[in-house]
């Protein structure tokens, strides 16, 4: 299989390392950085061929992955998709996961997969979301709520996220709110803990949406301090983290089940770019196998959600199921 790998900040460089034989043979390297190409080409499995450069319509490879930052995405999948290869996307930008879902005529007539939002928030999240989503005859509502970021990229737009308008799905329509406003008490997996959530401009919503039209209510929030909020409508005061540390996936879906209302609540704690990383690599190979769905699509649109997880626990991402009993006088 020949993977190319557009981007290697955090995130990026993480997933490439996710990329060893057997499963690739051949790997391509693209960054704009050189010393990063660099970097990751001395860390990489010594039998695994590795060349540098962008990917290119003569010479295609099985599998495109996009990790570099949101807003450069759609151009290269478009021309990639065109040429043949599958497409896997990290985006988190609402937007662009839009314009990317739009090329699933495309991808249908190609005979090639469009995996979008392939990381952290969305992605996980959506794997998550289906696996409780299976489990249940009817979904109501979903709510996804992340804490933390990989790397800058991820963390600015962390910070435009927060102060552009959240797109909510409630009873057959969306509905627009401000970003920054509803907040909410989200508990995470230990050690994140409980953490102040608020609406944002995040993709999740718009990918579930796709999945369970049928839901009354589909919403997401990211976790924000007080220093976010206040500066929520300047630049960015400071330069990022390198990586932003731990950070968690919080997503509870609720419905019914033959005559029973139910709620599962599923949780992830890591470091999101590594998370990131390792489900991009992931999909990424089961992509160049043929397993992925035809078109353009988000994770909670494959129907072996298990397999996925089972994947991701061997590489040292592990989910959580949030369990209680009700205290009754």
């Amino acid at each position: 299989m020949r993977v190319a790998v557009v981007g290697l900040g955090t995130t990026g460089s993480h997933l490439a390392r996710q990329l060893r034989r057997p499963d690739v043979e051949h790997l391509q390297l693209h960054d704009p950085d050189d010393s990063r190409v660099r970097s990751v080409r001395g860390a990489l499995d010594r039998e695994l061929t590795a060349e540098t450069g962008p990917p290119t319509a003569t010479d295609p490879p099985d599998v495109v992955v996009l990790a570099s930052p949101t807003g450069t995405h759609l151009d290269t999948a478009r021309k990639m998709l065109d040429a043949g290869s599958h497409i896997v996307s990290i985006s988190d930008d609402p937007i662009e996961v839009e314009q990317l879902l739009a090329l699933d005529p495309l991808a249908i007539e190609r005979g090639r997969s469009v995996v979008v939002g392939a990381g952290f928030c969305p992605g996980l999240s959506e794997i998550l979301a289906r696996w409780a989503g299976d489990q249940l005859d009817r979904v109501a509502g979903i709510s996804v709520a992340t804490a933390g970021t990989g790397g800058p990229a991820c963390a600015r737009q962390h910070h435009r996220a927060l102060k552009r308008e959240s797109r909510d799905w409630r009873h057959g329509r969306w509905e627009v709110r401000r970003g920054g406003s509803g907040r909410d008490l989200a508990w995470f997996p230990d050690p994140i803990g409980a953490r102040d959530t608020y609406l944002a401009a995040l993709a999740s919503p718009l990918i579930l949406q796709r999945t369970y039209p049928e839901a009354d209510r589909i919403s997401a929030r990211v976790a924000a301090n007080r220093r976010d909020r206040l500066t929520i409508r300047l630049p960015m005061l400071r330069r990022p983290h390198l990586d932003g540390g731990p950070g968690g996936i919080r997503v509870e879906v609720r419905g019914r089940a033959g005559e029973a209302v139910e709620t599962l609540v599923y949780g992830v704690m890591d470091h999101p770019s590594v998370a990131a990383g390792t489900v991009a690599a992931v999909v990424a190979i089961a992509a160049g196998r043929q397993l992925a769905p035809l078109g353009a699509n988000g994770l909670a649109a494959w129907d072996e959600p298990v397999a996925l997880l089972t994947e991701l626990h061997r590489r040292g991402v592990r989910a959580a199921t949030f369990t209680g009993q009700l205290a009754l006088p």
